[in-house]
């Protein structure tokens, strides 16, 4: 049975993810087998026919909750038939069920219960009333009938009484049928809105434009979601959704009330008391959850690609940096970095209020920059920031070398600074000189340095904080490993092995992204071509190849493996990142008050979120491109036309001095 649910699972992921039989059965094998997405995507496509690694990761994650719900499945059908009520019908639903959601529902009527108004009834001794009056077939008048059931020892003193615990119980069985929650909420979805309110209307807070906000339920943006969910976290708006009420009380009597004189007053009231109190709330928490969970999902994916390409953000190489870590009182913390990432001296500066000892700062600054030979100053974009930048603009003027400066995202240096592997890595050093040299290094080798720090510490992306923690270490833990595969081990150096470089080792394949188990195939194709490793390198496959499927029998290696191969040897040595468009280094500071409409500038997206991306243009505060303003084109969302650490031209649309607000556009001719 356990070999026919895989195979159940295996069928569906081919069919959504239009892949063939063999592509998910190896690639299943090589998930339970411990094999990472990374490895999988780059040294196995032969046996995934080269699926690439973000469809494998979608596929892990719905292969993960195929697997939970058939769990879940045998869980139900466990607990059903252990109270005796499994039937073939249930079995059947079972079976049928899509989603976790139609698993509840199917589970709710046996799921042991709290305390309710209908256990309270049927321990009164009512539910034989509730039977006459939901089967709908009596004469007799219900108010009479109800005599039957009147005992005060019990607490049913009235006729009243008797009748109103009878339709708890039918309310709590109405609302307990899947067929009715799944037509409730799908009508809730399809047309109820989500409507926000503030609490206090005449308070003014970051939350202002959902003051008085009503959206459609499936037309709702995920980042106002997020949004809204902070606003009633903070206790400054209240949320609800409304759902089409006199619609749904209307399908529901059709479906459940009969024409009987006796009894279609009765079930009608049970029906409105079942959808208001029981399952238009329940409802609700599952549609925001649902919401909630989608936006969340989709934030994700916003952070991985920021994560992604700030990790894969160009290296600044073989250039000595001086760092400073920005601060007001305690100062400014400094370390100067040779090409390699070694630290050569270290000090701290008081250039900033409220000491503001600026000509002794020079005074120690400048020889630390002659005698080192300094080449870029890297400043952190923190604290104290914007004042440490006017401050080393106003000493470079004093030196008579081109000096250039960049301001570097400090975001989780400190996180970084404070940890065991800041200590055990500068034992000698304090805390903010830890982070003044993590700055410096961030230039030199962004990937290099930020690997050392929980990526959720980076700050890329929107409502970071508002999210599942778990779920979003997982995610953005999946993408340093995608960026950098560093782990131990004899299974993970086999996963590892590939992804590392090692210049001037003793094996020149060492220095390339051939994986070590195809180190024989690279030197049989060089054997095969009559190569020496002199001659390889770009244009060498045009010069001296063949057809690739016909040398990859020859060579007895897949095909895909020989074209990564060939690649390789094009590009020996090569880092992605060098592709990449370097750093913007600035030499001059402007100002806010210097931005004038009209205006073009060169700036760096530092963060894309779902309604634009926010670009460093050099004047501290960050200008904000909102998605209309992106492309002439239509795009979906701005990742699909920019990236964190992309140079970008955009024109100043308006500048808002109290707030600290620029609007920006990358429709230069608009």
């Amino acid at each position: 049975m356990k070999g026919k649910r895989l195979m159940d699972i295996l069928k569906t992921l081919a069919e959504e993810f239009s892949l063939k039989d063999y592509q998910v059965t190896n690639t299943v094998n090589l998930i339970d087998e411990g094999n990472t997405i990374p490895f999988i995507a780059r040294y196995r496509k032969e046996l995934t026919g080269s699926i690439d690694d973000q469809v494998l990761r979608n596929l892990n994650d719905r292969l993960n909750y195929l697997r939970n719900l058939l769990e879940r499945k045998e869980q139900v059908k466990t607990q059903i038939n252990e109270q005796g009520k499994l039937t073939d019908e249930i079995e059947n639903a079972l079976a049928a069920a899509n989603t976790l959601t139609e698993v509840e529902d199917i589970y709710r009527p046996f799921r042991p219960k709290r305390r309710t108004r209908a256990t309270i009834a049927r321990d009164r001794g009512l539910e034989p009333l509730s039977l006459i009056i939901f089967a709908q077939e009596t004469k007799e008048d219900i108010s009479v009938l109800a005599l039957n059931y009147v005992n005060a020892e019990n607490g049913v003193e009235t006729s009243d009484d008797a009748i109103a615990g009878a339709l708890d119980i039918i309310a709590e069985t109405i609302s307990d049928d899947a067929n009715y929650r799944s037509y409730i909420r799908k009508a809730t979805f399809e047309s109820g809105f989500v409507v926000a309110k503030a609490k206090d209307e005449n308070a003014s807070s970051v939350y202002d434009m959902y003051k008085d906000f009503t959206e459609p339920v499936k037309k709702i943006a995920q980042h106002r979601v997020l949004a809204i969910n902070r606003g009633e976290k903070e206790d400054v708006l209240s949320v609800k959704i409304e759902a089409p009420v006199e619609e749904i009380l209307s399908r529901l009597n059709t479906l459940i009330v009969k024409n009987n004189v006796s009894t279609s007053k009765y079930m009608s009231m049970a029906v409105e008391d079942a959808y208001h109190r029981l399952i238009a709330p329940s409802i609700e928490r599952e549609i925001r959850n649902d919401l909630t969970e989608k936006a969340e999902e989709g934030a994700m994916k916003v952070f991985s690609e920021n994560l992604r390409q700030l990790l894969l953000a160009p290296p600044v190489k073989d250039k000595v940096v001086l760092a400073l870590d920005p601060g007001f009182r305690t100062g400014c913390k400094v370390a100067v970095i040779d090409g390699t990432g070694k630290t050569l001296e270290t000090g701290v500066i008081y250039a900033t209020p409220p000491a503001s000892k600026i000509e002794e700062s020079k005074k120690k600054l400048i020889p630390m920059i002659e005698k080192h030979s300094v080449e870029i100053i890297a400043i952190g974009n923190g604290t104290a920031s914007r004042e440490t930048e006017q401050f080393v603009v106003d000493m470079l003027k004093e030196i008579d070398r081109k000096i250039y400066y960049i301001i570097v995202n400090e975001a989780g240096a400190s996180v970084y600074s404070a940890s065991k592997l800041g200590a055990e890595e500068f034992p000698d050093f304090d805390v903010a000189l830890r982070s003044a040299v993590s700055i410096g290094r961030r230039l030199q080798d962004p990937l290099a340095e930020l690997v050392k720090i929980d990526p959720k510490s980076i700050g890329v992306g929107q409502y970071q904080h508002d999210m599942n923690q778990k779920r979003l270490g997982e995610t953005l833990g999946g993408v340093v490993e995608a960026c950098v595969n560093n782990k131990l081990g004899s299974k993970a150096f086999e996963q590892c092995a590939g992804f590392l470089r090692v210049p001037g080792g003793d094996n020149w394949l060492d220095n390339t992204g051939v994986h070590p188990e195809s180190y024989k195939a690279a030197k049989s194709l060089l054997e095969k071509l009559k190569l020496r490793y002199e001659d390889i390198g770009a244009g060498f496959w045009k010069k001296y190849g063949s057809d690739v499927n016909s040398l990859a029998k020859e060579l007895d290696i897949g095909a895909p493996t020989l074209s990564d191969i060939i690649k390789e040897l094009e590009k020996p040595g090569r880092d992605v990142r060098d592709e990449m468009p370097p750093p913007i280094l600035k030499s001059d500071l402007i100002t806010m008050e210097q931005l004038v409409p009209g205006m073009i500038l060169k700036g760096t997206v530092r963060n894309v979120i779902d309604f634009g991306v926010f670009v460093d243009i050099g004047v501290h505060q960050d200008g904000l491109v909102h998605i209309s303003q992106i492309s002439d084109k239509y795009i979906k969302h701005p990742l699909d036309a920019v990236s964190v650490g992309e140079v970008v031209d955009v024109k100043v649309l308006s500048v808002d001095l109290n707030k600290k607000r620029i609007s920006l556009s990358m429709k230069l001719n608009a």
